[in-house]
């Protein structure tokens, strides 16, 4: 089953801002493996398969002056399979990137950050049926990965190509001022659901019994406020509903809760009560 198709809601693309574009450009395809899609002086738009577009990278307009912003926790590359991640990780060891690794017992993940400081999670789902539910909350947990297991046999960095063409945004993590305030309006207002809650810290929400499409969390203190628009980071993430009709609900729910949405055309733009940016498409209404 996939999780990131109708009739799910999920995201699909972030967009970030970042200082030297040339630089992450050159970061996100020889080291992450994107293939580029297109590129102006201003922004450039990055691929698994070549065609569709899942991260767009930005030229910022201001540098951040403090890491105590809300915005990305982390954006999170989804692999097709465990050999996928095997292959990138002897990739990215054998390029010396410093990297973090856990298993969430849903999924193996590694984690590092870009030349900017933003968080990816480079991640593979285990088989749903494996997942273990009590009641409408999903058992994640932060374990060590068994990296002797994942490369017992022994990939060749240099066979490493790129990311896989099935790879896509698994989900997006972020950081907020406020649990309560973010879990009124992912579930209240854009109609996910909780599946997992680490006490007043962390908020890990889907659709369709996903592990998680959106997570949020306050590690970056309560006090942290929303930077600059334009600002090294976030620039924005995109939401996929299943149809108009369900989209057109969704920001009805949201105005009647008082959250401003604004009709840009091609998508709805709303912003959580973090300041994160969202654009809410349709299936198939994607750029």
């Amino acid at each position: 089953m996939s999780f990131h198709q109708e009739p799910a809601v999920y995201a699909d693309l972030v967009s970030l801002n970042v200082k030297n574009l040339k630089n992450s450009i050159e970061f996100y395809t020889k080291v992450i493996g994107f293939k580029v899609v297109n590129e102006t002086e201003q922004e450039a738009n990055l691929s698994a398969d070549g065609k569709t577009t899942i991260l767009q990278l930005r030229k910022a307009d201001h540098d951040r002056t403090n890491n105590r912003y809300t915005g990305l926790y982390h954006l999170a590359l989804l692999l097709p399979s465990r050999e996928d991640l095997a292959l990138i990780t002897m990739h990215l060891a054998s390029n010396r990137v410093p990297l973090g690794s856990a298993d969430h017992h849903v999924s193996e993940a590694l984690y590092l950050e870009d030349i900017d400081g933003n968080g990816i999670e480079i991640y593979v789902d285990r088989d749903a049926d494996k997942w273990i539910w009590n009641g409408s909350n999903v058992h994640m947990v932060t374990e060590r990965l068994d990296a002797e297991d994942l490369l017992k046999d022994q990939p060749d960095p240099k066979d490493f190509t790129g990311l896989p063409a099935d790879t896509i945004m698994g989900h997006v993590h972020l950081h907020v001022n406020n649990i309560e305030e973010a879990e009124k309006f992912y579930i209240d207002g854009l109609g996910f659901q909780v599946v997992s809650k680490f006490s007043d810290q962390a908020l890990f929400m889907s659709t369709e019994s996903y592990h998680h499409h959106v997570a949020a969390n306050v590690w970056n203190g309560t006090s942290a406020s929303s930077p600059k628009d334009g600002t090294v980071g976030l620039n924005y993430y995109r939401l996929v509903f299943p149809n108009k009709e369900i989209l057109d609900q969704t920001v009805l729910r949201l105005n009647e809760l008082s959250y401003e949405t604004k009709d840009m055309g091609a998508y709805i733009e709303v912003i959580d009560p973090a300041g994160n940016h969202i654009h809410l498409v349709s299936q198939n209404a994607q750029n």
